[in-house]
This record gives structure tokens, C-alpha cells and sequence, in this order.
């Protein structure tokens, strides 16, 4: 007897994401813009090069260096580089970007993340990732991806705190700043955002941080039971 699969009714390929800005409570994500963004961005940088070792690129000796990579690689459509600007102090502290858009496939990927600690060490960039999500899925994107250096557990407990459900690892996937890569894989589907969203909403409330800022509930125990799959390593 023939299997098939799950049809997909009444679904269309989404559109491409175009910059729009997306605002949150905590943090604003901008397009990326070489003159407006890549000084502010390289001061929030400067003295972290560790930052950059799982990234292709990186690091810059100098502003005007990072200029021109902001100018030459991240101004583009895909990867569509987003700058992450603190509400509070009007500071730029980190860029994510969608990339791998592949409206036929209703696929699209969440990549080059770069977080100064002034960032990763707030709620901004969870929010921010929130936002990046919830465009996606708002847009009818059907699923989300997240990959990184299958060495890179920071990077994996981040996937997995965020809903990401782990899907393997993709053995001598690349090869990047001379060294060999294998790329561990996670997504989130459609069907998990709805429940996800309302973790990241309840997370995200005022209410659960005290007065010095510190989460009552964490993501990790609100994301836990919609993840289809954990990461082994983790």
C-alpha cells in the first residue's frame, strides 16, 4: 500500500522578508545600514574577539574594517542582516539575520548572530529572537531553522532554551577559517509556534522579573515541553 504524506491545504509561499522594522519592549531591530549601524556596532564588539569564533568572518581590527564587511556582506536581501538597538540607552549591541529564505519550501533560517555582552546578558536578544520568529511565522513561513558549529554548546543551549527542537547533526558540512565543521540542526514548525509564542509571552511579561531584573520562570522550563526533540549533547 502507498504512504503518502500530510496533504498541505490552502498554503501559499509567503513573502520574502524586506527589513521592515520590528519593535519590541526592550530592544528595536533595525535593517542593517553600513553608516548608520557598524561604528556603534564595532565599539560594542571591541575587546570580545571571542565573539567571532564560530562565525566565518571576523574579527575586525578596526571600525573602518567592519564598515566595509557591514557594507560589502550584510547589507543585502539574503542573509537580510537585522541591527539590535537597545530601547533604553539607543545603543546597537548585535545583528542577527534571516537567511536560506526559501518561500517555495516555506523555509527560512535565523544565522550570523553576534551579541556584544551587554546584550547577550539582558532579556534583549530574547526578545529579539521572539521577534525574528514571530514575523516568520506571521508571514506563513512553515518552518524556522537554527544551525550552528556542532561544537558550539552555547550556541545549542541557546536553540534548545528558544523551543528549538534538535534534528541532528550534519556531518563535515563545511570547512570555515581552515577547520572542519559539522553542523548540529534545529527548527521550530508551525504547528509548535502557537504554544511557543505563549512561552515566550509569558516569559517576556513584566511580571516575571523582579526588581533587579531577575526571571522568576525561565524560557527553558516554558519551552521544554513543546520541543520535539532535546539535544543529546545538552
Amino acid at each position: 500500500m502507498t504512504a503518502f504524506s500530510e496533504a498541505v491545504v490552502g498554503w501559499v509561499p509567503p513573502a520574502r522578508p524586506t527589513g521592515e522594522v520590528l519593535q519590541g519592549q526592550t530592544v528595536r531591530l533595525e535593517h542593517m545600514d553600513a553608516d548608520q549601524h557598524a561604528a556603534d556596532l564595532h565599539r560594542a564588539y571591541t575587546g570580545h574577539d571571542a565573539l567571532w569564533d564560530y562565525l566565518p568572518y571576523g574579527p575586525f581590527s578596526s571600525s573602518a574594517a567592519y564598515h566595509r564587511f557591514c557594507k560589502d556582506t550584510a547589507s543585502g536581501s539574503d542573509p537580510l542582516f537585522y541591527v539590535l538597538r537597545d530601547q533604553a540607552t539607543g545603543l546597537c549591541g548585535g545583528v542577527a539575520s534571516y537567511l536560506r529564505i526559501t518561500p517555495e519550501a516555506g523555509s527560512i533560517e535565523v544565522g550570523h548572530i553576534c551579541l556584544s555582552p551587554e546584550i547577550a546578558q539582558s532579556r534583549m536578544w530574547t526578545e529579539a529572537m521572539f521577534l525574528m520568529m514571530d514575523w516568520a511565522f506571521r508571514a506563513g513561513y512553515r518552518r524556522y531553522e537554527w544551525k550552528c558549529n556542532a561544537l558550539n554548546l552555547a550556541s545549542r543551549r541557546a536553540a534548545q532554551r528558544l523551543g528549538f527542537s534538535y534534528e541532528g547533526i550534519f556531518r563535515q558540512a563545511a570547512v570555515v577559517k581552515g577547520r572542519n565543521r559539522d553542523t548540529a540542526w534545529f527548527a521550530i514548525i508551525d504547528k509548535e509556534w502557537p504554544a511557543l509564542r505563549e512561552a515566550f509571552g509569558a516569559w517576556l511579561a513584566p511580571s516575571n522579573f523582579d526588581a533587579k531584573g531577575r526571571q522568576k520562570e525561565r524560557l527553558s522550563d516554558l519551552t521544554r515541553l513543546v520541543r520535539a526533540g532535546s539535544d543529546p549533547a545538552l
